[in-house]
């Protein structure tokens, strides 16, 4: 157990920074005078600060103006534009890249067919994907704040170490190691999921959500989750890895491959794998097994059944287990929401006391490259997020 820490003045001088600016972004334009009330920190101290954060170009002085004492001062704002983060969400079929300002705005993309089965070529592909973002003529004049890449298994978050990611085929893989000796820029890795939890807590549905839990459904099945708008990483950085939990006593003591119990069962891979097995059927994509169960055709209405079932037994236990106020639900789960959504939530609604809301995403893909830009601006001001224990 580590030893109960006292903090130093430089650690409540990097507290109120955090505090400020945090203010500051989310409810631009405000006053000096506002933000030392509402952080009950004197006027020196924000002042101080604030214009520190002006110097570095995170805040600018807007054009409305307050009375402070016999003097107008600039009302101040966030300022979303003068830097930008690289994101790389490598967790679906191709490999997508974003460029994004502090404020959530993507001003360009790409991506490059990935997740083959040759661990090197999966990391050439990435580089590849990287350089051409690096070259987007939308950099002009832009700071890169730094580069945040999120993939598809557990990571070592403080090293950048991939534990295993068997859609990339990496294990104990240095990424962050590798990047680093190339680019000259922050680098964060960390799981895919994690960071889609952190872009929607910062830039999208999450925003006023204290506790939250982001579920996927893709070729595998994750989540992410947030504790008092803290990340939750666990202790050896694998919470969220769902995938792996036991649909049945039947699983007990069984191995189940690369992936996880559940997802043989409620994936989308382990849907096709399923209608493969058990029906036969050597080719078919997802949205033609949820259309022939909208048809009642039988094979595909009991699959998708199961699946169904499956899902909303993994959400209870959940909802039991963290008591969330929001549950945003992403990935395949987002994407044939229409089929999936309201038999799972009849089946949930019926089986916990208290019902968070629960809703589909609206960031999508975005959701990576989103929390990319919040762990990189995280990471690259030490930023702190402070709660009086009750």
């Amino acid at each position: 157990m580590d030893t109960p820490l006292t903090i130093t003045a430089s650690a409540m001088r990097e507290i109120n920074r955090s505090a400020i600016l945090e203010i500051i972004r989310r409810e631009s334009p405000i006053s000096r005078t506002a933000i030392a009330e509402r952080l009950e920190v004197s006027l020196p101290t924000v002042m101080r600060i604030v214009d520190e954060l002006v110097a570095e170009g995170f805040v600018r002085l807007q054009g409305e103006k307050e009375w402070s004492g016999s003097r107008r001062r600039p009302l101040i704002e966030f300022n979303p534009g003068e830097s930008v983060v690289l994101g790389i969400d490598l967790g679906t079929s191709s490999f997508y890249g974003a460029i994004s300002d502090l404020g959530g705005s993507v001003v360009d993309e790409s991506s490059l067919p990935g997740q083959g089965p040759n661990t090197e070529e999966n990391y050439d592909q990435l580089i590849a994907l990287i350089d051409q973002l690096l070259q987007s003529p939308r950099l002009e004049g832009k700071k890169i704040r730094g580069i945040g890449v999120g993939v598809p298994g557990p990571v070592i978050h403080h090293d950048g170490r991939v534990t295993w990611a068997p859609a990339l085929n990496w294990r104990n893989f240095p990424l962050k190691e590798r990047l680093s000796s190339r680019y000259n820029l922050p680098l964060i890795v960390d799981n895919d999921m994690n960071l889609a939890a952190l872009g929607e807590l910062w830039f999208g549905l999450g925003q006023n959500a204290q506790n939250m839990i982001l579920v996927t459904v893709t070729t595998g099945i994750g989540a992410g989750i947030i504790i008092d708008r803290a990340l939750y990483r666990g202790s050896n950085d694998a919470s969220g890895e769902i995938g792996n939990m036991l649909p049945g006593r039947e699983f007990l003591g069984k191995s189940h491959g690369d992936f996880g119990a559940l997802e043989t069962r409620a994936s989308l891979s382990g849907l096709l794998q399923r209608a493969r097995e058990q029906y036969l059927i050597k080719e078919i994509r997802p949205e033609d097994i949820f259309r022939a169960a909208s048809r009642e055709e039988p094979f595909a209405g009991q699959l998708v059944e199961e699946m169904i079932d499956h899902l909303a037994v993994t959400l209870v236990n959940l909802i039991v287990s963290f008591d969330p106020d929001l549950i945003i639900l992403h990935g395949g789960l987002a994407q044939y929401s229409n089929y999936l959504l309201k038999p799972i939530l009849d089946r949930v609604q019926s089986s916990v006391a208290v019902m968070p809301k629960i809703l589909v995403t609206q960031l999508d893909r975005k959701a990576v490259v989103m929390g990319a830009v919040t762990n990189v601006l995280h990471n690259t001001t030490n930023f702190y997020f402070v709660r009086k224990l009750s």
